[in-house]
């Protein structure tokens, strides 16, 4: 009976039934808002308009703090609040004024209570927008962006309602330029785009459905300084939408700029469980870049509470992950640095009545909308005794949980804060055989860092008020969690889980196979840690959850290894062509510039012989239309050297095969400039090199609905292609792991840690331009 008169006090406030149903789903927003309705009615009667039923619900889901609801309710219902645009201001207000008396008068003057808004002043602050942007909008006619002629008159007009400013803008603008013409209703010419590695490569599209987009034009520091995202300063938690504030708030805050001189701290918190993949990549960038932006400090913290999953490789990695991405830690922690303080505090938790001794057993804590505890209530001093059980090893695993007394935001009720585990401890050994939990852990130990901004994925929203609950439980110092969109790319898969699938399937060697996005495989494969970076830059930092195409990676890959990457030649099919005119006894040296484009950037030396080997694709006996490599009657120039070949004889093998060709050469001034020039090597060392392509065939390997086999039914097995007998050039043979060259006319490619002396192994980074083949 009471939730159907929920029902009909929530339809009467103009909510629809479907919105109202979904709201009673909601137990705090529901008790707050039929609280709210309730107040009103008092003053209003029983009959609520919608235009005041939409103010609070709009109050009722922001309100963060109840105690100032029926301050809030009753200038709504008296009409002193009656837009959005004044009750944003009024929730903002109390948001940073938390202690209290609030000064009225004050409130009132920032929430533009009593301010009249006339059409004529409307009419007035239009026409001088109008005015100071008159020639461009009858150059530009109704092309010209009307929203900026609203923005300038909603500045001056704070507390004016929009949709008369916009309508006095319709009218303005009609009577300045008359009736819409056809060429005002003809599309807009298109302006002709960069190459997509230049400038930027989302569409339209991407940006509506990735969120907020970054400003293409800035660097990630740029991105994260000052002002650019919204942040709070360092000691101004409160006035972050959403933070919870007690009575010790200001206190504790004043105590944490005390100790930090109110400088910015952000902390990188990886599990020690598996290796770090692209979407960490963006964590690492905003956790450190915003710390480095803002001449603050980012700590890096393992959260080490699971020994059951962790292994010293792990952490070791993610230290030379983040290292290589160019960032160094003010100083490496790890959870368990703090097991005794967060035990003390568990204890106390439990002093203060929040938390108690569960046990029910794992699969009956599962899902939202699981039963009570039967031990919820149960006496203080039992629970203090139980717990110390659990820490003296006297129960099994599963037998007991310490549990705090809470609903999250999702509906979970009483998440664990404790556990038992019989795993000794990497750093802590066999000292403890109980572990505390993420939802226990983080927000703590972010306190005891005096973190200013928490950063974290989106899909920690849910523990956000687990995260305020405990820390002003304990009456500790609260900082802000702040969560963003996580990073993701099409045609990979980055769960541990599944890479050790791949690993004994088959598919794949390791963690660092260069077809994974992890990113000691990225790192493998040859991209450099500056590229990563750029892209995590161009995506951004979103609210919304952002997948992207691979190519727009490697576009960010080719940008950086254009300019770093010193150029070698390479011939993976080698067909053999001896010059039989060569115009000397003995071999020629060619001074081969690094980078083309910049000769300043040096040389190497390469031989010339009468022997080299160029492409088998760059000759042809029977040519198509369009060819113009080397074929009959069809000379080639050789890249640096000068010299153009000219064809004389091919010879074949058994089976019919071409063997080898036999070329005249003459200097490229002598004669008609040849139609091309191709790339060759002469005396050349063999080497390994493997060519890679996608792993997975579709965009979304993990979906279902895409892949109904699952992601290891769709393997590409054309994804690792290896040339056993490559042939490059002598100026690569003291290269060492990871030096990168562009191999010309191939790609980028990196040598592989498999090398050895004598025998290099690269592997194709990536090919010179994006294949027009992917989507």
């Amino acid at each position: 009976m009471a939730a159907l008169d929920s029902l009909s006090l929530f339809t009467g406030l103009g909510l629809s039934e479907h919105k109202a149903r979904e709201t009673l789903k909601n137990t705090a927003l529901s008790a707050q808002l039929r609280e709210a309705a309730t107040q009103a009615q008092q003053t209003l009667g029983s009959t609520i308009d919608k235009a005041t039923g939409t103010l609070l619900y709009g109050l009722a889901s922001r309100l963060r703090d109840p105690r100032r609801l029926s301050f809030l309710v009753s200038y709504i219902a008296n009409k002193k609040i009656h837009t959005a645009l004044q009750l944003s201001a009024a929730l903002e207000y109390v948001r940073s004024h938390p202690l209290d008396p609030i000064n009225t008068e004050d409130f009132e003057q920032e929430c533009g209570v009593g301010v009249m808004v006339t059409p004529e002043q409307i009419e007035e602050a239009v026409e001088a927008a109008i005015n100071r942007h008159r020639p461009q909008l009858l150059e530009e006619r109704y092309r010209f962006n009307m929203g900026l002629l609203m923005g300038e008159a909603r500045a001056v007009l704070k507390w004016a309602d929009g949709r008369m400013i916009k309508h006095e803008v319709d009218m303005q603008v009609l009577h300045l330029l008359g009736p819409k013409t056809e060429t005002d209703l003809e599309k807009k010419p298109k302006v002709s785009k960069a190459r997509p590695e230049e400038k930027d490569w989302r569409t339209a599209k991407d940006l509506m459905e990735n969120g907020e987009a970054a400003d293409q034009g800035l660097s990630l520091m740029e991105q994260l300084r000052g002002e650019a995202l919204k942040f709070h300063k360092p000691g101004e938690n409160y006035k972050t939408p959403g933070y919870v504030t007690t009575p010790h708030t200001m206190d504790l805050l004043k105590q944490h700029l005390e100790i930090t001189g109110g400088q910015v701290r952000t902390r990188f918190p990886p599990e020690p469980n598996g290796i770090l993949h692209i979407g960490h990549a963006k964590a690492i960038n905003f956790n450190f870049g915003y710390a480095r932006a803002n001449n603050g400090i980012c700590f890096l913290r393992f959260d080490d509470t699971n020994p059951e999953k962790e292994e010293a490789r792990f952490f070791t990695a993610i230290c030379d992950m983040v290292s290589w991405l160019g960032y160094t830690p003010y100083k490496v922690t790890y959870a368990s640095d703090y097991f005794d303080q967060l035990y003390a505090w568990a204890v106390e938790l439990i002093h203060r009545g929040q938390a108690y001794v569960c046990h029910q057993r794992g699969e009956e804590l599962k899902g939202h909308n699981s039963l009570p505890s039967p031990w919820r209530d149960r006496p203080i001093e039992e629970s203090l005794l139980l717990f110390e059980a659990m820490r003296k090893g006297k129960f099994a695993e599963g037998e007991a949980t310490l549990r705090m007394k809470l609903v999250m935001e999702d509906g979970k009720m009483d998440p664990v804060a404790y556990r038992v585990k019989y795993t000794p401890h990497h750093r802590t050994g066999d000292t403890w055989c109980i572990y505390p939990t993420y939802d226990y852990t983080h927000c703590l130990c972010d306190s005891i860092e005096h973190i200013t901004h928490s950063l974290c994925t989106k899909e920690f929203q849910a523990r956000r008020s687990s995260y305020f609950w405990l820390c002003n439980a304990l009456d500790v110092y609260c900082p802000v969690q702040w969560e963003y969109g996580r990073l993701n790319l099409h045609y990979a898969v980055v769960s541990k889980r599944k890479i050790l699938q791949l690993v004994a399937a088959g598919a794949v060697r390791d963690w660092d196979d260069p077809r994974l996005f992890t990113l000691t495989a990225l790192r493998r494969r040859g991209f450099p840690p500056e590229a990563i970076n750029n892209f995590c830059a161009r995506v951004g930092v979103t609210v919304a959850q952002t997948t992207m195409e691979p190519h727009l990676l490697e576009a960010c890959v080719r940008d950086v290894l254009n300019d770093t990457a010193p150029r070698a030649m390479a011939v993976l099919e080698p067909l053999q062509v001896i010059i039989t005119n060569f115009p000397s006894t003995k071999s020629l040296d060619i001074q081969v510039p690094n980078f083309p484009a910049d000769e300043t950037k040096g040389f190497h030396q390469v031989p010339f012989g009468p022997m080299v080997f160029i492409e088998r694709t760059d000759f042809k006996e029977e040519p198509e239309p369009g060819y113009k490599r080397l074929a009959w009657g069809q000379p080639v120039g050789l890249r640096h050297t000068g010299y153009v070949i000219e064809l004389q004889n091919v010879f074949k093998g058994p089976t019919g095969c071409v063997e080898s060709l036999e070329v005249t050469c003459r200097q490229a001034d002598a004669g008609e400039k040849p139609k091309a020039f191709i790339h060759w090597v002469s005396q050349p060392l063999t080497c390994e090199i493997r060519l890679y392509e996608r792993l997975f065939q579709h965009k979304n390997p993990e979906d279902p609905a895409e892949v109904p086999g699952g992601f290891l039914s769709d393997l590409n097995l054309a994804s690792l292609q290896v040339v056993e007998a490559a042939l490059v050039d002598c100026s690569v043979a003291l290269a060492k792991p990871f030096d990168k060259f562009q191999f010309e006319r191939l790609g980028y490619f990196s040598v592989d840690p498999d090398s050895c002396q004598g025998q290099l192994v690269f592997n194709r980074t990536v090919t010179l331009k994006e294949d027009p083949g992917k989507v």
